[in-house]
C-alpha cells in the first residue's frame, strides 16, 4: 500500500513537473513561429529579435503562429530608441488591425506594464506611477505577464505593476504580439521569450 501511494506521488510529481516546463517561442535564430503583420522591420541579430520602424513609420506585429489562452511569459526587452512598444495577448488580426489586450512597452512615465485595449475601451488599467521607476530604459528588462481565465498580472524587475480581473479578456482567445508603434524612430530589441501554459 505505502509502495502504491510513493509511486501515485511520484507520478504526480513528474505530471507536475512536466506541465511547467516553458515553451521558446523565439529560437535566437530566424522568425520561425511568427507572422509578420505590416511592414515594419523585424529580424534577428546575435541571438536577439530586433523591430525597428520602417518607411511608412506605421503600426507594426510580430505575432506567434499559435493560439494561447491561459499562461505565464517571460521574456526580456531592451528599448534602444524611443521604445514605444507593447506585448498582445489572446489577439487576433486584420492586417495591422489588432483585436486584443496590450501590456505597455513605452518610455518612463508612459505607463510600462498598464493594460491597453486597442480599438475598444482603451486604457483598462495603469500602473501607480511610482512604479514607474522599475523601468530600465535602455537596459535589458524582465517582464512577466501571467493569464488566468479573466485575470492578467504584469511584473516589471520583479516589481507587480497591476492585476485586472475583466470578463471580456476572460472570453477572448488568440495569438501572443509584439507590437512596435507608429510614429517612427523606434527601436527595441528583445530575448528570451518564454511561455509556461497553465491549462
Amino acid at each position: 500500500m505505502k509502495k502504491q501511494i510513493l509511486v501515485g506521488l511520484c507520478l504526480l510529481v513528474a505530471q507536475l513537473t512536466f506541465a511547467q516546463e516553458p515553451i521558446a517561442l523565439f529560437n535566437g535564430e530566424n522568425l520561425d513561429g511568427w507572422i509578420n503583420h505590416g511592414e515594419e522591420k523585424w529580424f534577428v541579430e546575435d541571438g536577439e529579435l530586433i523591430c525597428e520602424s520602417g518607411p511608412k513609420a506605421e503600426y507594426g506585429y510580430l505575432s506567434t503562429e499559435k493560439f494561447y489562452k491561459d499562461f505565464e511569459l517571460t521574456l526580456e526587452f531592451k528599448q534602444e530608441a524611443d521604445g514605444n512598444s507593447g506585448v498582445f495577448i489572446r489577439s487576433t488580426f486584420e492586417g495591422t488591425k489588432v483585436s486584443g489586450w496590450q501590456v505597455e512597452v513605452a518610455p518612463p512615465g508612459k505607463d510600462t506594464g498598464g493594460i491597453y485595449e486597442s480599438y475598444g475601451r482603451g486604457w483598462l488599467i495603469k500602473p501607480d506611477p511610482e512604479k514607474d521607476k522599475a523601468l530600465k530604459m535602455g537596459e535589458w528588462n524582465t517582464m512577466k505577464i501571467r493569464v488566468k481565465g479573466p485575470e492578467v498580472t504584469s511584473w516589471l524587475n520583479g516589481v507587480e505593476m497591476v492585476h485586472l480581473k475583466d470578463e471580456k479578456i476572460g472570453e477572448g482567445e488568440g495569438a501572443i504580439a509584439l507590437q512596435i508603434h507608429d510614429g517612427g524612430g523606434i527601436r527595441v530589441k528583445w530575448r528570451n521569450i518564454q511561455l509556461v501554459p497553465l491549462d
